[in-house]
């Protein structure tokens, strides 16, 4: 039985050929020796997404000797990542992509050199921290750590705990990932004031601003306490040295499949356990992931940076990466995500994928993506909208082996639906030649959420409803709403501009929607039946 371990890959070479799997093609050692003496990238969030996709790229410039050091994978809040699925695998991953057909593509991902714990308490990890930032050859830090990971406040708008700590403590015993990372950076500061880039790589808008936010306040926080030099601040905002460009990522890297790890296994590849952390992080010695993927940087570094553009990542200018990210979340992918989650969890499905196969559903993201978002999706020049969309809607969606559910995508959808709806009805609002009114799969994507609130399956049985901040005040205007209610009043939903960024009735969809909702309401079966009639 093959074990994912350098010696393994150096020593049974051909029985790992013979399973299938493609093997790194360069000198493991030699990477991991020059990474020691000469650090030029750490990354933040050592979970999937940057396993199987950012990690993977650099190993591609790595097996074609246009890189010589690796990668540092760094963890701030789940420290068991480091200890259960780095150190005993020897830092390397077996990545797994798999197409809509079935097909897996195995590889052993080996660019990551080293695995360490953000963890004051270990020694040994903190030290090696503290003397990669302070090495000048030292390029980027990236992260993917998730959007929670760059705030410092909670919703009413106060210091977390945790962040209130760190502002008293000070650089020298930091806990959240915020306080960590602008603690690494003033070493380097005071070791030199050297260049470097800070690179989010998280899945949000404006990412390098949120992490620009979330470092400059805590320096000064500290600044303000004298607990650092005040130079520390300036140097952060010192575009000469420090940056924090803009990103936009996309691919789907799932929890671990029970498929893929008896598939492995069937392959005589072994101890592939599925691990659940005591933090609640589902994780494996590989990763499952989809083909497709997408990332695009804002070209603003300081110090050098790897050739990843060799890789597929495409480098641009600011303003193309808000580009790219507008017309996938207004048009390409998250409009189309948000109609099949509330309607899926409406009609009993699971998953994704199914949905895909139901025809009236597939009707439904086609009509949002083609007929009514095409012709108003932002064009960032360097990716084709259209073809971007034929891939989502042919290959991605409809991948049986990405595990993704209706339920986890119909979480916070109330934060949504203004960008994912509200802005393509805005820019038909703006357009000269074009109605709001004429709208039909938009409006209908809104009713099916109004109608999704009530809680009641098409089926008259009720169901749990994904978490979402707005639930209570949202299901209050619901409050005595029942199937075959025909005065049932949306009207307090549909009216809130904070939602939706528009006045739905101003330009003639609040009544529209508020039918479509009423018909949805009629009995048993009713969403169907409203979903059919207007998608004909």
């Amino acid at each position: 039985m093959l074990r994912l371990t350098r010696d393994s890959i150096r020593e049974e070479q051909e029985a790992w050929t013979a399973a299938g799997v493609e093997l790194p093609q360069f000198n493991l050692e030699q990477v991991a020796k020059n990474t020691e003496l000469r650090p030029e990238w750490i990354h933040f969030g050592a979970g999937n997404i940057f396993r199987g996709f950012v990690a993977n790229a650099h190993q591609k410039l790595l097996d074609n000797g246009r890189a010589d050091t690796g990668i540092i994978a760094a963890e701030t809040f789940d420290f068991e990542m480091i200890d259960k699925v780095y150190k005993p695998y020897d830092n390397l991953t077996l990545l797994v992509l798999m197409n809509a057909k079935g097909g897996f593509q195995k590889k052993i991902i080996s660019s990551i050199t080293e695995g360490i714990a953000a963890d004051k308490n270990r020694e040994e990890d903190d030290r090696r921290l503290k003397e990669i930032f302070e090495n000048p050859s030292l390029q980027m830090a990236s992260f993917t750590i998730t959007e929670k990971g760059y705030s410092l406040t909670g919703p009413d708008g106060q210091y977390l705990g945790i962040v209130k700590k760190d502002i008293e403590g000070g650089p020298e015993q930091p806990l959240h990932a915020m306080s960590i990372v602008s603690s690494l950076a003033y070493k380097r500061y005071l070791k030199g004031a050297y260049p470097m880039t800070f690179v989010s790589m998280d899945n949000c808008s404006h990412n390098g601003d949120k992490l620009k936010n979330g470092m400059v306040t805590i320096a000064k926080e500290w600044a303000a306490k004298g607990l650092v030099e005040d130079g520390f601040v300036s140097y952060l905002e010192n575009e000469q040295l420090i940056t924090f460009p803009l990103s936009m990522i996309d691919k789907i890297t799932p929890r671990p499949s029970e498929t893929v790890q008896a598939a492995l296994l069937e392959q005589g590849i072994g101890e592939m356990d599925i691990i659940v952390t005591s933090k609640n992080t589902y994780t494996a010695p590989f990763v499952n992931a989809e083909i497709s993927e997408y990332l695009v940087i804002e070209d603003k570094f300081t110090n050098g940076r790897p050739a990843l553009e060799e890789a597929g990542i495409i480098f641009t200018d600011r303003d193309t990466v808000n580009k790219v990210e507008t017309m996938k979340v207004t048009t390409c992918l998250n409009p189309l995500h948000t109609a099949l989650a509330v309607s899926g969890c409406l009609l009993g499905y699971t998953l994704i994928a199914d949905e895909m196969k139901d025809d009236t559903l597939r009707k439904f993201v086609e009509i949002i993506g083609y007929r009514e978002g095409l012709p108003v999706v932002v064009d960032p020049g360097i990716l084709s909208p259209k073809q971007f969309l034929d891939e989502v809607l042919t290959e991605r969606f409809a991948n049986p082996f990405i595990p993704d559910t209706p339920q986890r995508i119909a979480t916070d959808t109330s934060q949504k639906v203004g960008i994912r709806f509200g802005e393509t009805i805005k820019s038909y609002v703006r357009r000269e030649d074009l109605d709001p009114a004429s709208l039909t799969a938009v409006p209908l994507a809104i009713a099916t959420w109004c109608r999704y609130l009530l809680g009641v399956n098409d089926e008259g049985e009720a169901f749990t409803l994904s978490p979402d901040p707005l639930l209570e005040s949202l299901q209050g205007h619901l409050q005595g709403v029942s199937l075959g209610d025909k005065s049932a009043n949306i009207r307090a939903i549909l009216e809130d501009e904070q939602l939706f960024g528009v006045h739905l009735y101003g330009i003639g969809l609040g009544g529209k929607i508020e039918g479509m909702f009423l018909e949805m309401l009629a009995g048993p079966g009713a969403v169907r039946s409203t979903l059919e009639k207007y998608l004909k």
